[in-house]
């Protein structure tokens, strides 16, 4: 096999450029010694210089489709890496290094970057750093801070876990085929907390609820909530004082990850009464 097409149902765009790969790889250099996972090796471009890098014995690649798994086989140099033939959304990422932490990297497939990293984050504690290549703007949303338009659901949940850098921009033109949007590669190192401040299975509520409505004011947008929570529980409430609260009339875009810690405590009391 000389030659993988690749195929947009995947969200496929080889990366070609080398000096771009290996600065991909190079983005893990100071963790060496911790195994790494790449996702969605394609034609293995990125994996050759993990593999310089780290050695076979450190890297295992994760890949969907079948041809591009194929290929690796045949072309990857001895010794060669594990390989996993399946859809990493579906890894039990505890099991892939016999539970030891590990380095999470990739060229990610555009279509399923965001679940990528919600996957992630159900694994935390076993992924201490991740770098690789998205579209631009998810880049951007991930890395944004409190006060920007780009920030939503995946910048509060990440910065709550990770620090997040966001590394340099890539043109279109470094890919087969080249995407219509511009790349970015970001690096996230875990921040050392081991407990959110709060109820986590709210805060995701408060969060995802706030941004799902994020030209409202979050009084409006988490009214819907607040008779959610009243219903699970069984009782009527009336939560007025409470929504009118000065600081309510911000949006979500202007609040940090403490600021939702803060607001989701508030309304655990709340909705406890």
């Amino acid at each position: 096999m000389e030659y993988v097409k690749p195929k947009k149902a995947l969200g496929q765009h080889f990366l070609t450029d080398m000096t771009v790969a290996e600065r991909i790889a190079s983005t893990l250099d100071a963790y060496k010694g911790v195994p790494v996972l790449e996702i969605g090796p394609g034609t293995g471009v990125l994996t050759q210089f993990l593999l310089a890098h780290h050695g076979a014995d450190s890297l295992v690649l994760a890949e969907i489709d079948s041809e591009s798994v194929a290929w690796l086989r045949e072309h990857l140099p001895q010794p060669q890496p594990r390989i996993i033939e399946g859809d990493f959304l579906r890894l039990p990422l505890d099991t892939i290094f016999g539970g030891r932490p590990f380095a999470l990297i990739g060229n990610y497939p555009y279509n399923i970057s965001s679940q990528i990293f919600f996957h992630m984050l159900e694994y935390r504690d076993h992924v201490p750093f991740c770098s690789g290549m998205l579209q631009r703007e998810v880049a951007e949303r991930i890395a944004a801070a409190p006060g920007t338009r780009t920030r939503g659901i995946l910048s509060v949940l990440l910065q709550l876990w990770y620090d997040v850098r966001y590394l340099f921009t890539v043109p279109p033109g470094v890919f087969n085929p080249p995407p219509k949007v511009k790349s970015a590669v970001v690096r996230l190192t875990r921040n050392g907390s081991d407990d959110c401040g709060c109820d986590e299975r709210l805060l995701r509520r408060v969060v995802k609820t706030a941004f799902n409505q994020r030209r409202k004011m979050l009084r409006g947008s988490l009214k819907p909530l607040f008779a959610q929570l009243d219903a699970e529980a069984g009782r009527a409430a009336d939560h007025t004082a409470f929504l009118a609260q000065a600081a309510l009339t911000r949006r979500p875009e202007q609040l940090s990850v403490k600021e939702f810690v803060d607001l989701t405590n508030d309304i655990a009391r709340e909705t406890a009464q």
